[in-house]
């Protein structure tokens, strides 16, 4: 019997101006009936281009499959090649025999057409059936998903739900005309622990109840442990490795595998300094490895409990309510409290780490902090002064003490603008400096500070890499010499290893400018890593506080170990 897929010897090329890419590198592997198959590696590694030829989904021009074959057997017998199928018989395979659910939900789902109709049409594009038919097969299936009121959910526009509502729309809508291969790329990566580990294990659930095999596509070594049965990983376009779960996890063989374990925050004791990929890969160049920062092997600098300072930041009594309800006249008379009546203190010199699941209210607090946000009520003491109380030109002249790092570096940066003007700008307007040379002196000295060169001056944001932007971000932040940074999901965008750069770096800069952080993430493992004290935020609220370690081992409410449980894969190292 024939194995469910077998790619043998595929080539992928993408030409360009500057010339010939090769994405995947004659990549070998095959996938089963009723087993997961995990592809890992980091942004351009060729996983994606890869999980994609599978259904020809990559725009030719300028891809290119220049060698091999994609052999497909739903039912065990004669194989077929995927690359030598016209365009109407791979229609006919898409979403029918295999299906592919993607890592952004919101740009997979049409946002002028309701849930339920877009999957309906799904099944009727496949499927010989009545309206009536296929409306009540995408209820049962919204219900297997496990949406809430799935009759709602039906008439409800994709704006209207949360990342994991969409998220199990798409499985629904994959799984809706029983594909014999489902392809999963990144399905989880924007979603918080609680609500990814719902979605892998109803898409583990679905695969043992229906015997498909699935394609799982992820840069996190710590989800392969939770959901594969067997691993491949690629590196720069190539198959590195592959082997059982089991064997990669104790056994690693090559240097990029065992980097991709070890630099997980949660395989690491607080402060140690993280490894990156160069430190195992001897070979590789990336400019953004070469630099001081990942070569210094010391620990990262963590604030001791006996170390604190006096109090730098007093929230008191915060609230920020937004409408939910108004009634004819225009007034609002329901509110959603995203931060409700919540009071705490951050130190001079801590970093202080605000974590929970999506809707929790953390993101909104640190804006509110910030005034980005205005608030409903409360106090907000900065150095003594009342933010709250200052009016727009006041609040500006203090933005120089007062910074924040986004999630999304990309959309932080003007794409007009390039990297040097980018961090100028703040130079300028709190003027720090008042000559051109040495506005730009300083913008090169932060570049050269976030561990890019000085040639990166004058290049746009589209020709970095996220870890890179997100390095020009931090490098923003710090043009006016902070005193006080909140950061806002800054890494749960990135890969593991670029992630593990980016906190090295975070950990670096407070050591040498000792500016004070609240840092926001979903990620209990991250913010136990990089924080000396949490605060846990459940429905607008505090849910509890400590000290990093008291949290995250000695966790004393249901809700916080509810998250900690729902770190996926490698369990954190004790004390």
């Amino acid at each position: 019997m024939h194995p469910l897929l077998r790619i043998e010897n595929l080539t992928v090329e993408f030409g360009s101006e500057a010339g010939t890419i090769k994405a995947a590198k004659k990549v070998s592997f095959s996938a089963g009936r009723g087993e997961i198959l995990a592809i890992v590696g980091e942004s351009g590694s060729g996983k994606t281009v890869t999980a994609l030829s599978i259904l020809q989904l990559l725009p030719s021009p300028p891809a290119n499959y220049q060698t091999g074959k994609i052999l497909f057997s739903a039912d065990g017998l004669q194989p077929e090649d995927l690359l030598k199928k016209s365009r109407d018989e791979l229609k006919e395979i898409r979403g029918n025999k295999i299906a592919m659910i993607f890592q952004e939900p919101m740009t997979s789902l049409n946002p002028v057409f309701t849930c339920g109709k877009q999957v309906m049409e799904a099944i009727l594009v496949h499927k010989k059936i009545s309206t009536v038919q296929a409306r009540t097969e995408t209820i049962e299936w919204f219900t297997r998903a496990q949406l809430p009121d799935p009759e709602k959910i039906f008439a409800r526009y994709p704006h209207q739900l949360s990342g994991g509502q969409k998220q199990r729309v798409m499985i629904a809508m994959a799984m809706s005309c029983h594909p014999s291969l489902l392809i999963c790329d990144e399905p989880t990566t924007a979603l918080d622990v609680s609500v990814q580990k719902t979605i892998l294990d109803l898409i583990r659930q679905l695969q043992k109840e229906h015997g498909i095999g699935v394609i799982f596509i992820t840069h996190d070594l710590g989800l392969v442990a939770e959901i594969a049965d067997r691993v491949v990983a690629m590196y720069k376009g190539e198959i590195v490795e592959q082997n059982y779960v089991g064997e990669i996890f104790d056994r690693p063989q090559h240097p990029y595998t065992k980097a991709l374990l070890a630099c997980r925050p949660a395989n690491h004791r607080k402060g140690e300094r993280l490894p990156v990929v160069s430190d195992f890969m001897e070979n590789d160049q990336s400019p953004s490895d070469q630099t001081g920062l990942n070569a210094r092997k010391e620990p990262a600098w963590v604030l001791r409990q006996n170390e604190k300072k006096g109090v730098l930041l007093s929230v008191r009594n915060l609230s920020t309510w937004f409408a939910a309800k108004k009634n004819f006249l225009g007034t609002s008379v329901e509110f959603t409290r995203a931060v409700d009546d919540v009071s705490f203190d951050v130190y001079q010199g801590e970093t202080l780490g605000l974590v929970g699941e999506s809707g929790c209210g953390k993101t909104t607090l640190g804006r509110t902090l910030l005034r980005l946000i205005e608030p409903t009520g409360g106090k907000v003491i900065y150095r003594g002064q009342d933010l709250l109380e200052k009016s727009k030109r006041e609040l500006k002249s203090m933005r120089g003490e007062i910074q924040i790092i986004f999630q999304d570096p990309y959309s932080s940066l003007n794409p007009r603008l390039t990297i040097g003007a980018a961090l100028a700008e703040p130079v300028r307007v709190h003027h720090l400096f008042s000559e051109r040379p040495q506005i730009k002196q300083r913008a090169i000295e932060l570049l050269e500070k976030v561990g890019l060169r000085s040639e990166h001056f004058r290049r746009y944001p589209h020709e970095f890499s996220g870890g890179q932007r997100q390095r020009i971000v931090i490098a923003r932040a710090l043009a006016v010499s902070p005193a006080f940074i909140v950061c806002d999901e800054p890494v749960s965008a990135l890969d593991v290893s670029v992630q593990a750069q980016v906190l090295n770096l975070l950990n670096d800069l407070k050591q040498e400018f000792n500016f004070t952080v609240i840092f926001i993430s979903h990620d209990l493992s991250v913010v136990r890593y990089i924080s000396d004290r949490i605060i846990v935020m459940n429905k607008g609220k505090i849910e509890e506080s400590g000290t990093a370690d008291d949290i995250y081992y000695h966790p004393k409410t249901e809700y916080t170990k509810k998250l900690i449980s729902s770190i996926p894969g490698i369990h954190p190292v004790g004390k």
